[in-house]
């Protein structure tokens, strides 16, 4: 075959694989055997191994994956990607709505409702109708390039099909997210396990990992799929539905679920109808998005901060599921509080493989009338260990067995009381193996010193070596000690060991939280330090006066009461906390102090709750630096609640409470305005 014929041939045969490409992964149709097809692209491929100079970047033999990159480049995006606010009932789409009835000075025409499909967003460019980039979201407005990894996907056009009467522009964008199908992502799973490998939490984080691996080969294996949903062009569409349309015809997959509605009764029919219907689905979703249709009174409308105006995200509830309770278990705490935790039948709840709920107390565990062998219903919202809602009680066969609160501690067979007015049981054994554990792992958690590579499985495996006994000696450790350890090689041991000598210097706040003191959380040990800081510069002098304070000095200070003051002068006064703290300090800890120097917020409390994007750390961290405070609950004292995605119960309270709600947008904007 001469060079003429071959590029022709190759031409043809490209055309040819597209079309039933187009047809299988995006229409669902097929119009030849799957052997005819494999025919056509080992046609194709034999004729590009041989004519290598005709081979084009829109070959669909390029999707299955190139050379691995050492690295992904940083691209800047021409069109900034925008946060979208949230909305949870009704009544937040109405007020969203008479906002922008405002803005406009006029009704809004109507609304496009499309499921919001929970998976990774990219934005891709053609250059001249062929994928020429694809780029991940990033921050909104850096993203990293993962073109090599998005041509892995089949239904992510190579080449714009050609529409009618229009001229695709030299350069298009397109917005679409990546997603991976459910049953895939079972599938996958279970070669994992078959492998001896930990399963994938949820299909979003496997398609999240997948667009980022540097070899697209790993990719192609993954078979993500791709649903387009914005034009970032102009190309003559005049609202967001035609939009839609636009999008199939030049070759992408849009979602068949997507809906016009004339007005927001027929959006929130839409929301309940999906709100029933979305575990059918063969993807994951956590909301819809509704959009102002017109283009035109989108333009007017622009946006706010880091979010538009024109959409809006609105979160299903959420979600709920049935298992069995197995077991009713006793976890014992750093100050002995007793905690009884549900095992679970493992189930998935809210995109995670969920095992064990907590009961709080022995008064929960009443409430709900749980027993062993129970049917449950249980919820994950915002938070991380899910609880009981509701036990089925109809369910019942007679062999359910209640749980008898433990008068002995399980660890160490001590004494179990209730101290009045208090809803939770306590170990006396001050020495109890099990609390001594969760004090040494408190104190070198992410909130104390950060000790990275001592988790809670290093912790016990010190303890059981008679390594340590308390959390001094920890700084004690020799680089003997760990490496005849189970695990230990040298580099793991001289890595834990630098660890911990850069934990040496701490703030003297997250010192105060280190020394697990009943009652003073992260808010009452920046009190602690402030009013020690200012008591002595020599911080060690001023622990150890504040030991001989009395606890009424300590009632005047902001949010600490009777017994707060108590618990705190107790531990400074007990002998093993002073020999600790004196072995502390010989060791050489240097505690440092920050005063805030800001104080715009001062006054104002803030509480966050469901998933954000910024670390919850780093978010609180700003509102301290700006003179604010944290609190752990929703009550009238609250100012503030930041809500991010699956917020719970602590909205709904906060809405009846009238307290303020503010999306991460709103929070940040806040902050940018004040700083």
């Amino acid at each position: 075959m001469i060079n003429i014929e071959a590029k022709k041939r190759i031409d043809k045969l490209i055309n040819e694989i597209q079309h039933h490409r187009y047809l299988y992964y995006v229409l669902d149709k097929q119009e030849i055997s799957d052997s005819a097809f494999d025919y056509l692209e080992k046609e194709l491929i034999n004729l590009e191994k041989k004519f290598p100079q005709f081979l084009r970047p829109d070959s669909p033999t390029q999707r299955v994956g190139g050379q691995a990159l050492s690295k992904f480049k940083k691209v800047k995006h021409q069109h900034k990607i925008l946060s979208l606010a949230d909305a949870f009932s009704k009544n937040d789409l109405a007020d969203w709505q008479e906002r922008n009835i405002k803005i406009l000075g006029g009704a809004i025409k109507n609304y496009y409702t499309e499921l919001k499909l929970d998976g990774l967003t990219i934005v891709l460019t053609y250059q001249d109708g062929v994928l020429a980039q694809g780029v991940t979201r990033g921050d909104g407005q850096v993203g990293e390039e993962v073109t090599q990894n998005l041509r892995t996907i089949n239904s992510i056009p190579l080449r714009l099909r050609p529409l009618d009467g229009v001229k695709i522009p030299k350069i298009l964008e397109v917005r679409g997210e990546i997603v991976m199908n459910k049953q895939i992502f079972a599938k996958l799973n279970k070669e994992q396990v078959k492998k001896g490998l930990a399963a994938f939490a949820n299909p979003r984080n496997v398609a999240a990992g997948s667009i980022r691996q540097l070899d697209s080969k790993i990719t192609a294996t993954r078979k993500l799929d791709c649903f387009a949903f914005e034009i970032l062009t102009d190309l003559g569409q005049k609202d967001h539905e035609q939009s839609h349309e636009i999008l199939a015809k030049l070759g992408f997959k849009t979602s068949p679920h997507n809906k016009l509605c004339k007005n927001l009764e027929e959006v929130d029919k839409y929301l309940q109808h999906w709100v029933k219907k979305r575990k059918k689905l063969s993807y994951e979703t956590d909301g819809a998005v509704v959009v102002v249709n017109d283009l035109q009174q989108e333009k007017a409308l622009g946006h706010i901060g880091k979010s538009e105006r024109w959409m809006i995200a609105y979160k299903f509830p959420a979600e709920q599921v049935t298992t069995k309770v197995l077991d009713i278990e006793i976890q014992i705490g750093r100050t002995g509080a007793l905690t009884p935790v549900a095992i679970l039948e493992p189930v998935a709840v809210a995109g995670s493989t969920v095992s064990r709920a907590t009961l709080h107390n022995q008064d929960e565990i009443g409430r709900l009338d749980v027993r062993i062998g129970d049917t449950v219903i249980i919820q994950k919202a915002g938070d991380i260990i899910p609880d009981i809602v509701q036990v089925l009680t109809k369910l019942r066969n007679g062999k359910e067995k209640k749980f008898i609160f433990p008068k002995k501690c399980p660890v160490c067979h001590s004494e179990v009381i209730r101290k009045n007015k208090e809803v939770a049981h306590y170990c006396i054994n001050k020495k109890c193996y099990a609390q001594n554990v969760e004090r040494i792992i408190h104190f070198a958690s992410k909130k104390a010193f950060y000790i990275e590579g001592l988790g809670d499985k290093i912790v016990e495996q010190l303890i059981a070596a008679e390594l340590v006994s308390n959390p001094a000696d920890i700084f004690r450790l020799q680089i003997g000690d760990l490496q005849p350890l189970e695990r230990f090689a040298e580099k793991k041991a001289k890595n834990l060991l630098d660890s911990i000598a850069q934990s040496k210097v701490i703030n003297l706040a997250k010192f105060i939280y280190a020394l697990g003191i009943r009652h003073v959380g992260e808010e009452t040990a920046i009190i602690l330090a402030d009013y020690l800081a200012h008591k002595n510069k020599d911080f060690w002098v001023a622990i150890e006066q504040l030991s001989k304070v009395k606890s009424e000095e300590l009632e005047n200070l902001s949010d600490i009461g009777p017994e707060v003051a108590q618990s705190i002068t107790s531990w400074l006064r007990d002998n093993a906390n002073i020999e600790l703290l004196k072995d502390l300090q010989k060791l050489g800890i240097v505690l440092e102090y920050q005063q805030v120097k800001d104080d715009k917020l001062k006054g104002q409390t803030f509480l966050f709750t469901g998933i954000l994007s910024l670390p919850r750390d780093e978010a609180q961290m700003l509102v301290r630096n700006l003179g604010g405070k944290i609190v752990s609950s929703v009550s009238k004292n609250l100012d503030h609640l930041v809500v991010g995605d699956s917020a719970g119960s602590k909205l709904a309270k906060a809405k009846k409470l009238k307290i303020n709600i503010l999306t991460e947008a709103k929070f940040l904007k806040l902050l940018n305005k004040l700083c």
